[in-house]
């Protein structure tokens, strides 16, 4: 198996059992975002305490690059303080960008590398990173 086709794999397994989808009934930060270019859509869900965020969900409709980012990310996020999600959603955007990026634990991420070679589909992979920026931007702003 080549790598294309491991990375492949890891996206369709995100998307066919996605981590974190659902939400919350409480009062989480909630943040939707959407695609208009090619219709995907997702809300996410952050709670976030003294500086970490404690848990994230997300719902949403799309393709399977949008929904699979969105369930890697969430699960690269969790437990990490604020500052570290940022900077997980900056290396993100090198990744996209073509540059090589070490996600450590969270290599799964590693597998939409291939994503930058289809320009059209980079706004659907960062939808879910994006909607983590303005959440957190959002957050800071209520201190």
């Amino acid at each position: 198996m080549n790598l294309d086709d491991l990375y492949r794999r890891v996206i369709m397994d995100h998307y066919k059992s996605p981590r974190n989808r659902g939400s919350f009934e409480d009062d989480a930060l909630k943040i939707e975002l959407n695609n208009p270019t090619c219709g995907d859509r997702i809300t996410l869900q952050l709670k976030v305490e003294d500086g970490i965020v404690k848990d994230a969900r997300y719902n949403g409709e799309g393709c399977s690059i949008s929904m699979s980012s969105a369930s890697m990310m969430t699960e690269a996020i969790k437990g990490q303080t604020v500052e570290r999600a940022l900077e997980l959603a900056d290396n993100f955007s090198l990744l996209m960008k073509g540059e090589d990026v070490d996600f450590g634990d969270y290599e799964d991420i590693e597998a939409l590398s291939g994503v930058n070679k289809f320009p059209a589909r980079i706004k659907c992979a960062t939808l879910a990173w994006n909607a983590l920026r303005k959440g957190i931007d959002e957050e800071e702003q209520h201190k």
